[in-house]
């Protein structure tokens, strides 16, 4: 398998712009005073990969954080059984690895690229001189950790359901965007079904028939990856079970 590309910070102002719309795009660096992210971006390499290719293994020395630039990446941990459980996926402009920032010195899960991809390596040595200076980035760098904390808490709750109906009726619920009176919501999935189903802890097809049975007693529609609840009461239930 091939190496990840690094392209090594340039001068070129081009490539610097470039890293800096990024950086304003991500939740972390959106309010910086312009100095400030100029700061930021001498502290950045980026990375392309390909379809499949492994950013870093669980284990590896951390060598700072990353935000997605363009495609999606994947965070996974292999069982004892060597099955693979994907704990969280990410999108353009979202951030993964702040935790090694701390005293976390290596990655805690493997990161792998689902389609082709391009991400931005903030790099913990000289990140960490720059939070020195800018105090207020510890405060958003904990911020962002809390709502991935969050998503864990999220994550494992869900698999604390028997049925794999509970689980995904658990799942949709958590990021459905609801209507006023809560009877409707709309879903759009971040991921494959494929990495949905790891997540649930189950089968490609066993996810397949729960879609179905859903879609069967119209509770759901799905239309790719947009779906639609239209019977919130009755996903409910399957929660409650």
């Amino acid at each position: 398998m091939s190496q990840p590309r690094f392209n090594s910070p340039q001068t070129n102002s081009l490539r610097v712009e470039a890293i800096k719309s990024i950086l304003r795009q991500s939740s972390l660096f959106a309010k910086l005073e312009e100095s400030a992210l100029e700061t930021v971006v001498d502290a950045c390499v980026t990375k392309q990969l390909a379809k499949g290719e492994t950013l870093f293994h669980e284990g590896t020395v951390s060598q700072g954080f990353y935000i997605v630039q363009a495609g999606t990446i994947c965070l996974n941990r292999l069982s004892h059984e060597g099955k693979e459980q994907v704990i969280s996926v990410f999108k353009p402009f979202t951030c993964f690895a702040e935790a090694t920032l701390g005293s976390l010195e290596n990655y805690p899960a493997n990161a792998v690229a689902v389609e082709p991809s391009q991400v931005i390596l903030v790099r913990k040595d000289r990140f960490r001189s720059i939070i020195k200076s800018n105090p207020d980035l510890a405060l958003t760098i904990l911020a962002s950790m809390s709502l991935h904390l969050k998503h864990l808490v999220q994550m494992i709750d869900g698999l604390k359901f028997k049925h794999i109906e509970s689980r995904l009726a658990n799942w949709l619920d958590s990021n459905a965007t609801y209507s006023s009176d809560q009877s409707k919501g709309e879903v759009e999935l971040p991921m494959s079904k494929k990495l949905l189903a790891s997540q649930l802890g189950v089968t490609s097809e066993t996810l397949s028939r729960a879609f179905a049975r859903f879609r069967d007693e119209n509770i759901i529609t799905v239309n790719g990856r947009h779906i639609s609840i239209t019977d919130a009461k009755a996903l409910s239930t399957y929660i409650n079970e």
